[in-house]
């Protein structure tokens, strides 16, 4: 679970820390800097309510059932998955016209008063933040025993990612944005369909769906998840060596469904003839 952490830590914090270099640059270049004692609440507030949700989550389900906590981790995780899949291709879309978008939102936010620009740097970063919270919180599900890993896994993704963002503002350093979103978006989606599939049989063990017994396969004799390569597959993909037909089903139809859709480069567009022009 480090590594899938890790990515996701990465993928959510850099995002976050990009808006808010973007906002703040923003502020700066246009001696604006006033303005920054609004903003800087505003990311503390977003902050501290996504630690809050990650902390509820994680640490109050141990007053619930068994059946009630499988029913609530299922259903988080399959929330998680839906977060995961609309952040990818969004920041595809959205990763070329980000800055542009984020300063015009500031202008607007600094023509209406102080109060605006809090609630932008607020909504700006809360929802990369609540994503991770619900994230962390699929991940500490998936993998069980008490394991610090997601926590870590988070902790040094997310440093990892306002150091990239750091370095971008100062400029000392430089690299291409949409290849890195796209090598994270390819890795995620395998993440998010390991993460379907261990959502999926949580929800079989609480016979909340059918199937716990039907298995697709039983790899534990030859890749059990207490070996080091069952562990990396575990830690990466959600492998689990007892995979039902449900989840077999749900991870091949998500990869083969999702992958080649956020792979596919969207059309070219075309500008309309004017009439009375000629070739």
């Amino acid at each position: 679970m480090l590594f899938s952490s890790l990515l996701i830590g990465l993928r959510e914090g850099l995002e976050a820390a990009l808006v808010v270099s973007i906002l703040v640059a923003f502020l700066v270049k246009t001696d604006r800097r006033a303005a920054l004692r609004w903003v800087w609440p505003g990311i503390a507030a977003a902050v501290l309510l996504s630690v809050a949700v990650g902390a509820v989550l994680t640490y109050t389900t141990a007053q619930l059932s068994f059946e009630q906590q499988e029913l609530l981790g299922g259903s988080l995780s399959i929330v998680a998955v839906g977060f995961v899949t609309a952040m990818i291709f969004w920041m595809r879309k959205a990763s070329k016209s980000i800055a542009a978008e984020l300063r015009g939102k500031m202008d607007d936010a600094l023509a209406v008063g102080p109060l605006a620009v809090l609630l932008l740097s607020f909504l700006a970063v809360g929802r990369e933040g609540l994503e991770t919270a619900v994230f962390f919180y699929a991940a500490v599900q998936t993998a069980q025993g008490g394991t610090t890993q997601p926590l870590i896994g988070f902790a040094v993704g997310i440093a990892i990612a306002v150091a990239i963002a750091y370095a971008l503002y100062r400029g000392a350093i430089r690299f291409d944005l949409g290849k890195f979103f796209t090598i994270t978006g390819v890795l995620l989606v395998f993440v998010a369909a390991g993460v379907l599939g261990y959502g999926l049989h949580d929800l079989q063990e609480a016979g909340f769906l059918p199937g716990l017994t039907t298995l697709a396969f039983d790899a534990s004799a030859a890749v059990p998840e207490t070996s080091w390569y069952g562990a990396l597959l575990k830690g990466i993909f959600n492998y689990s060596q007892q995979t039902t037909v449900l989840q077999a089903i749900a991870w091949v139809a998500y990869v083969a469904i999702v992958l080649p859709l956020f792979l596919r480069r969207p059309a070219a567009k075309t500008t309309p003839a004017v009439a009375g022009s000629k070739e």
